[in-house]
């Protein structure tokens, strides 16, 4: 079974990571586990794949005590030790289409920009030459980007970022170092989960 679950905010990175696991890392997995990709309270199974989105405050989850026979699928090495105790825990590097991003690259005619949502640079002020790209569709951010040589950005937006051939700054003090964003392709983190899934 495959449950994807999603609120209004279609720009929400949550969003877009849940429809490239459905499309893409989904197909690509032999297991008899249910799928999870998107968290709403209340809405589980026992013997599922559960995709964490909230790095911040995984203690939002402590609702799926309820299920037994979880494997909890964290895009941060931190929050999968967080997560163990509510069930085996994988650690999948975040990923994104490749192809499909790489299709907005060209040339850099922009200097800095921040983005994300408002709420996560907590009024940050990057001096008065960064522009803030925030509250975006998707295609207009990927193309935004796609004009800066660097980007204040963490998570899929900045592997995003990186895949356009932006620089990626560091503004959240959780993720000092911006090189820990990897650009990874969805075949590829496939053939990662079904490797640790082997394993379990």
């Amino acid at each position: 079974m495959i449950r994807e679950l999603s609120g209004n905010n279609k720009y929400n990175g949550a969003y877009y990571y849940s429809k490239e696991i459905c499309d893409r890392i989904i197909p690509n997995i032999e297991t008899d586990y249910n799928w999870i990709t998107v968290n709403v309270e209340g809405y589980a199974q026992d013997h599922s794949i559960v995709f964490i989105h909230n790095n911040l405050h995984p203690e939002y989850y402590d609702w799926l005590k309820r299920y037994k026979d979880l494997v909890l699928v964290c895009g941060i090495p931190e929050t999968a030790e967080r997560m163990k105790y509510l069930g085996r825990t994988i650690y999948l590097p975040l990923s994104i289409n490749v192809p499909e991003v790489e299709a907005y690259r060209r040339e850099k005619t922009r200097d800095t920009a921040f983005a994300g949502r408002k709420s996560k640079r907590k009024d940050r002020y990057f001096g008065s030459g960064v522009e803030y790209l925030e509250g975006l569709p998707r295609e207009v951010l990927l193309s935004r980007m796609a004009e800066y040589r660097n980007i204040y950005a963490v998570g899929r937006t900045a592997i995003e970022a990186a895949c356009l051939g932006c620089k990626i700054l560091p503004y959240d003090d959780r993720f000092p170092d911006p090189s820990i964003w990897k650009v990874i392709d969805n075949l590829e983190a496939a053939k990662m989960l079904q490797e640790e899934l082997n394993k379990l």
